[in-house]
């Protein structure tokens, strides 16, 4: 009945912002990630629109598919020239860059009007994430992720490894990497390529209260001991990894084929696991990523967000952007890509939590840590980015110790905030 009511108030407020009987066409242009634009999901958006559009006569919504660097650089030029997509979906990470160029509207004022039963759905520290400042508000968080460890079945129990436990620690994820290299097969992807990667494995060693940037100091807030705990990881993990980046198809291709034990990474790859176990006999699961101590765990989180630009389309764009991040759009968007969302009370849908993956995402998401906090407070020079996994990389080849990287790490990254 709640749920019945809020959407009726997103509608009705909806309605009002046209006036009676309008005639003239609203154009909205609705940018939206490429994968969301296709196949089943664009049948599912499609629906969406229409079901806006239907209680929103003259109101016609104009979706687009982007790839993420598209998705940027078109909200970038767009807002330089004035013609910025309306709503539009972009991740956590570029927040403060397109607040810097004005692609996004602050939306305090009518997340605020919205009745408390709506604001009550969401997760609240993925409302943090999206406010800096008070009366701030730059994003509604849509969906998102907190990573989780895949793990082969048949390499592991190949390798002598008992896998109806999960290791609980890194120490015990350790020793079943070491027996996984000494029967012949690659325990992990190459941990240091990628700057996510790097992030989750600070997770699991690290500081999480000191992971992310003092952007008033210009200075990282990570600390020299937690960062050499999390480089003797990489150090100790050289001789057992495969080479690849988490993110290179070969790593799905060694861990399809039965070459590779652990590949912690989001549900996005799940698909392709799940097609493999049906077509080639693939035996796999996922767990939650170990902790540096038994009941802790790793990894990392993020949200993709939904953002609304400033301009005379603002009020009809915040009612469709807030329309389809309401219960029953999130619920039903959950329930076709077993995604975890920020959409609290979606997740609780029964229908939803009885999937496994948003099972275990909503529980990885409580010990992940964001992967460039804070948010929208500013900037992340792509030079913090570099040095962290040219370090991580330099450690693992042997170039430094582990706490001399440390060190050095920490002032490369102090240098490049002060550039």
């Amino acid at each position: 009945m709640i749920a019945s009511t809020c959407r009726a108030a997103i509608l009705a407020a909806s309605v009002s912002l046209l006036g009676a009987g309008a005639v003239s066409a609203q154009e909205l242009q609705y940018w939206v990630y490429s994968d969301f634009a296709q196949g089943d999901a664009l049948k599912l958006q499609e629906q969406f629109i229409s079901e806006f559009e239907t209680a929103n006569p003259g109101v016609k919504i104009v979706i687009s598919g982007r790839g993420d660097d598209d998705l940027t650089s078109g909200q970038v030029a767009g807002a330089a020239s004035g013609t910025v997509p309306d709503v539009f979906m972009n991740g956590l990470a570029v927040g403060a860059q397109l607040v810097d160029v004005g692609a996004l509207a602050n939306i305090y004022p009518e997340w605020m009007a919205m009745p408390q039963e709506f604001r009550d759905q969401f997760d609240a520290d993925a409302i943090k994430s999206c406010s800096p400042k008070p009366e701030t508000m730059y994003c509604i968080p849509y969906t998102g992720f907190g990573e989780i460890m895949y793990r082969n079945l048949t390499v592991l129990e190949a390798a002598g490894i008992d896998t109806k436990t999960p290791p609980a620690t890194w120490k015990e994820w350790y020793d079943q990497m070491v027996k996984v290299k000494a029967s012949g097969k690659f325990a992990v992807p190459d941990q240091t390529q990628v700057f996510n990667s790097v992030a989750s494995m600070y997770a699991i060693q690290g500081d999480k209260a000191k992971w992310g940037i003092d952007f008033a100091s210009k200075k990282t807030l990570i600390e020299q001991e937690p960062m050499a705990r999390t480089l003797q990881m990489f150090i100790d993990m050289a001789p057992l990894q495969s080479g690849t980046s988490r993110n290179d198809q070969a790593t799905k291709d060694l861990f399809i084929t039965n070459q590779l034990a652990f590949h912690v990474v989001g549900p996005w790859v799940n698909p392709s696991y799940e097609q493999a176990a049906k077509e080639s006999g693939l035996k796999y699961d996922y767990v939650l990523v170990p902790g540096g101590t038994a009941g802790d765990h790793g990894g990392i989180k993020s949200y993709e967000i939904v953002g609304v630009a400033p301009g005379p389309n603002k009020a009809i764009a915040w009612k469709f952007a807030a329309y389809i991040t309401e219960k029953k759009q999130m619920a039903r968007w959950a329930k076709l890509l077993s995604r975890y969302n920020a959409n609290a009370a979606a997740m609780k849908d029964p229908d939803v939590a009885a999937l496994p993956l948003i099972e275990k995402s909503v529980e990885a998401v409580k010990y992940a840590v964001d992967v460039m906090p804070p948010y929208f407070a500013g900037t992340v020079p792509n030079c913090y980015r570099t040095a962290m996994t040219d370090m991580a990389s330099a450690a693992a080849d042997g170039q430094y110790k582990a706490e001399d990287g440390a060190k050095e790490l920490i002032a490369n990254l102090n240098e490049c905030l002060q550039k």
